[in-house]
């Protein structure tokens, strides 16, 4: 059986194991549930009822949180629209020669969105991007012909969610340090996003469960409107 230690066992005694939360309600008690002696940041764990082998239920996407994630962003623009990209906040833009760095090994960054003139020499690094998950794809609005706008977006605090095979979504929605009501607006968002991309294939109960955390603390679970 798994041990807890006292800081763990004393957010936990907060909490109405029993009881499922309006969002509002969560988000309040979040803020109290933090163990970390940094500010931790708040997560959303969803496990949906689909069947990700069916090609229409590969829940995927992303989505632009209206408080942001607390976290600096640092975005890497692969592009011949250079003066663009930095005016909208870039932290990296350029073409080959940072295409080049890359496949040397440097990662000094945490997101890359390109536009489509620039793909066919993306690929080239697909090979040491694949594997880190920063391959851009239009799916999730990391490649595009607007520059500013994917820039702007990412900086801003777009994020993607993705179900793993089993179903489940975990995303990051804040910090601990935001007011409560923020961490509201930007889960309600992502909530109405997934009820959004529901497969009309799935039939019955659609979110099988929902919870909201900090780092390595206790879930509180969280009714989710179908």
């Amino acid at each position: 059986m798994r041990k807890y230690g006292k800081k763990y066992q004393a957010a936990l005694k907060l909490i109405d194991t029993n009881k499922v939360y309006s969002v509002a309600e969560a988000c309040e008690l979040v803020k109290t549930t933090g163990i970390t002696k940094f500010e931790g940041t708040v997560g959303l764990s969803i496990r949906l009822n689909i069947n990700t082998k069916q090609a229409d239920q590969q829940i995927r996407g992303t989505v632009v949180l209206p408080n942001g994630t607390g976290k600096n962003v640092r975005v890497c623009a692969i592009t011949s629209k250079v003066e663009d990209a930095k005016a909208a906040g870039a932290d990296y833009a350029g073409g080959k020669e940072l295409l080049e760095k890359i496949l040397g090994g440097w990662f000094d960054f945490d997101v890359i969105c390109a536009t489509p003139e620039m793909m066919g020499e993306i690929g080239k690094a697909g090979r040491v991007l694949g594997p880190k998950g920063l391959m851009p794809n239009p799916k999730i609005g990391t490649v595009g012909p607007d520059v500013k706008k994917m820039v702007s977006e990412l900086k801003a605090g777009k994020v993607e969610y993705r179900a793993d095979k089993d179903g489940n979504i975990n995303l990051l929605v804040g910090k601990v340090g935001f007011e409560a009501s923020k961490l509201a607006e930007n889960l309600n968002v992502v909530i109405a996003q997934l009820l959004k991309v529901r497969p009309s294939s799935v039939k019955g109960v659609y979110v099988l469960s929902s919870s909201v955390h900090t780092t390595m603390g206790p879930s509180i679970k969280i009714a989710v409107g179908e």
